[in-house]
């Protein structure tokens, strides 16, 4: 008779079903077989096409565009397998939407991050395992573990390939020092800081740079980019100021909106990036975005959490 509770069982929702194939084949299984599919009407729907029962299970899906359907999809694959009986569900969110959303900035509006995840728990989710949130403080919005994984030295290790000269890490506001200095302080480097005044939501106005970047080949380090509206005002202030010439790099490529269009046109040389979320097609072929893998990482840590030993190591919190 076979250890049902011993499984290592491994589902992928639609958003991010390549990532999740890099991660079986790190682990050395096979992707876990279900039907996911939409409704005329738009309503997902979600069949397990196995025996998960007693299995230790992992539901890997970032939040990405489309979020809201995303999101839906995969509280309902957890739904699926808590009521198929599953021992355990975890789930992997590479890339967790509304992070952004974690606070009462202004009056009358939510705290929707802290609404997800109270929907991951009532949906059946036992644990989470997530990269880079927005905010590590949102770990306190979960009544369950987390795992909250860095994409830093993946990101880290290939820009010391690149051998930068007189490299400058650049935090592209005063809320990322914190970021930007565990990235100068593995690379050796001195940091910079963008004074940032944001003028609406998805729209920011560089200011001035708190530092001396000239001749200095500088990095801009942040945990997501999203329209490149920020990376923009940033990069056009550091060459301002004299800055040899400008890369950036980020755990999350969002790229929503215009960013691709920003991106290839304008002065910066690079954008190192992860496959926490997958490239648009349009953004697949813009020669300046590099994506580096994590599945490695990630495979890693779905096998510590599965042999229930220490996944500490794997955290490497740029806050050390």
């Amino acid at each position: 008779m076979s250890d049902n509770n011993n499984r290592l069982l491994v589902f992928a929702g639609r958003a991010s079903q390549e990532l999740a194939a890099d991660i079986c084949q790190y682990i050395g299984i096979e992707t876990g077989k279900s039907i996911l599919k939409n409704f005329s009407d738009g309503e997902n729907y979600v069949r397990i096409e196995q025996n998960v029962r007693g299995g230790d299970v992992f539901v890997i899906q970032s939040t990405c565009s489309p979020g809201n359907n995303n999101l839906m999809e995969m509280l309902i694959m957890i739904d699926a397998l808590k009521r198929a009986s599953a021992k355990r569900i975890t789930a992997v969110i590479p890339y967790f939407g509304y992070a952004r959303q974690d606070r009462k900035c202004e009056p009358r509006v939510p705290i929707t991050s802290k609404l997800v995840a109270d929907l991951l728990h009532t949906s059946g989710a036992n644990r989470v395992l997530t990269v880079d949130l927005h905010a590590g403080q949102i770990q306190g919005f979960f009544n369950m573990p987390v795992d909250h994984l860095f994409a830093m030295n993946v990101l880290v290790n290939y820009i010391k390939g690149l051998n930068l000269p007189n490299l400058m890490v650049i935090s592209p506001d005063a809320g990322g020092v914190e970021r930007a200095r565990a990235y100068a302080k593995r690379l050796g480097s001195p940091l910079a800081i963008v004074d940032k005044r944001r003028e609406s939501i998805n729209e920011a106005k560089a200011m001035n740079v708190i530092g001396d970047v000239t001749g200095k080949t500088t990095v801009i380090v942040d945990d997501m980019i999203d329209t490149a509206g920020t990376l923009m005002e940033s990069t056009n202030a550091l060459l301002k100021a004299g800055a040899r010439e400008v890369h950036a790099c980020c755990s999350h490529p969002v790229l929503s909106g215009p960013a691709g269009e920003r991106i290839e046109s304008s002065p910066l040389k690079s954008v190192i990036t992860t496959n926490t979320i997958p490239l648009s097609e349009n953004l697949n072929s813009i020669e300046k975005i590099k994506v580096l893998s994590i599945a490695p990482l990630l495979g890693e840590a779905l096998i510590r959490i599965h042999s229930e030993t220490s996944v500490s190591s794997l955290f490497d919190s740029e806050t050390d």
